[in-house]
């Protein structure tokens, strides 16, 4: 690599984002012959024009098109890599950290998270992000601009991996919805009464749509809403039910008219969440403390029980 000169790395990014020599130098705050210039040596080094004319502006050539991608993983690789630090003091830092989770994963650890902050690192911001904001990029392209990610094992969201909770899903309907005058209640009657559901973009199937494909049940959806912190506000005073994580479960029957309707043991629908990060950062201490820390902050959740209906879900009648 002796013949390469890798400072033209950003100067290739931009060249190859704007399609433009002239907003390219203005990017780099390069002039424009400087820039013509670095144009010139990235043509020669390539054996490809890069860049050439289309209409009034340029276009790629397919060469520069393959090669787009992989500069901008390069370049996040740098960029992660020289972020690293041999030292990280919590307690004298002022960093942000960008961390991306679900609706439901912020409800239940936030505050517990925020309060760790306030006596560890008061400097210190967490600043939480919809998990949406990682899956516009694939594999670890997502891990460019957040620093952690916490989402559900099992959906290959790629980097390192550490299990953080478990919880399991339970069926939320309103004190009056007429499931609840049965005697008896099976995977069935919830799947054919009419449900609201939490979805979260793209090819996605949550734990209950993959529960319910595994018993062969097709579910009555009726309402769709974003993620899962809004499913009790949306069975309150209705007909519909849903099935949301029992810690959320419990933090809504508190304030909100709803019920709470278990599986039986063998239906069991669990929810597992771990923490994802960038493979590069897993011995950084700025990232192993923010790790840490996530860890800590679930050992606090202390989630009171819910007193459940007392008939429970069954896969099927009982004779």
């Amino acid at each position: 690599m002796k013949d390469v000169d890798l400072n033209l790395l950003p100067s290739l990014q931009a060249l190859l984002e704007l399609r433009n020599v002239s907003r390219a130098a203005e990017r780099m705050h390069l002039s424009q012959p400087a820039m013509s210039a670095a144009l010139g040596r990235l043509r020669r080094h390539f054996n490809d024009e890069l860049l050439v004319r289309s209409g009034r502006g340029y276009g790629l050539t397919p060469f520069a098109q393959a090669l787009a991608p992989r500069v901008d993983q390069a370049l996040t690789d740098v960029q992660d890599a020289m972020q690293l630090r041999t030292d990280f003091d919590p307690a004298d830092s002022d960093r942000t950290f960008v961390l991306a989770a679900s609706d439901y994963v912020t409800g239940v650890l936030i505050r517990h998270l925020r309060a760790r902050i306030a006596t560890e690192a008061p400097g210190i911001t967490v600043d939480f992000v919809p998990t949406s904001r990682a899956r516009l990029r694939p594999g670890l392209e997502a891990f460019s601009d957040i620093d952690l990610l916490v989402g559900p094992m099992g959906f290959d969201l790629g980097g390192s991996s550490r299990q953080l909770f478990r919880d399991e899903f339970v069926v939320v309907l309103d004190p009056a919805n007429p499931l609840l005058q049965r005697p008896a209640l099976t995977v069935g009657d919830i799947a054919t009464a009419p449900q609201a559901v939490g979805e979260f973009g793209g090819s996605i199937v949550t734990p209950p749509m993959q529960f319910f494909q595994r018993l062969g049940q097709s579910p009555a959806i009726a309402a769709r809403v974003a993620g899962l912190q809004a499913l009790p506000s949306v069975v309150e005073g209705t007909d519909l039910v849903a099935l949301v994580p029992r810690m959320l479960a419990a933090r809504a029957a508190r304030c909100q008219g709803i019920t709470v309707v278990e599986f039986a043991e063998d239906l069991e629908v669990p929810l597992v969440e771990a923490m994802y990060w960038h493979p590069l950062q897993t011995s950084d201490p700025a990232n192993l403390w923010l790790r840490s820390l996530m860890q800590r902050a679930v050992q606090d959740l202390d989630e009171p029980g819910v007193d459940p209906h007392p008939v429970r879900i069954e896969a099927a009648p009982r004779d």
